[in-house]
């Protein structure tokens, strides 16, 4: 039988150690997605200046291609699906890897604010930029209303 007494200073013990180094993603059944990439949901950066709302999505690695960008009313989408597939063959052995990459991320911008006809995205080093202008009503700077407490 082996005993294994796990003493105060925080060290590791035999079986933990163990779990450490076997039980990564080859014993991840809870994992549904098997491949050698992780799925992570990209950052974003959202920012409100008086002429428009301006949006960064970190992906690196992605093509302008790989994204959809819909405003459906006044709710923003951006979405992106990518599927990669290798294959190896040598004398002896085929080997095929396949991953597949998906997120979406909606938000909901104020009603009748958004100048639709004039949105510009740009995408560049990892960095998908859009420009959403507000209309032109929505830009006037009005005073701040002052509320009188009773």
């Amino acid at each position: 039988m082996l005993s294994i007494r796990k003493n105060g200073n925080n060290s590791q013990s035999f079986p933990s150690l163990l779990d450490d180094i076997f039980g990564r993603e080859l014993f991840n059944w809870e994992n549904s997605n098997f491949s050698a990439t992780s799925t992570t949901v990209p950052s974003i950066n959202i920012k409100e200046t008086a002429e428009n709302f301006e949006v960064e999505l970190a992906a690196p690695g992605m093509d302008k291609n790989d994204f959809k960008v819909t405003l459906d009313d006044n709710l923003l989408t951006i979405s992106s699906a990518k599927k990669d597939e290798k294959e190896t063959v040598e004398d002896n052995f085929t080997r095929r890897e396949f991953s597949y990459q998906s997120f979406q991320r909606s938000f909901e911008l104020p009603n009748n604010v958004v100048d639709e006809e004039n949105i510009k995205a740009h995408y560049d080093n990892g960095l998908l930029q859009l420009v959403i202008p507000k209309k032109e009503e929505a830009k006037e700077n009005k005073a701040p209303r002052v509320i009188e407490i009773s």
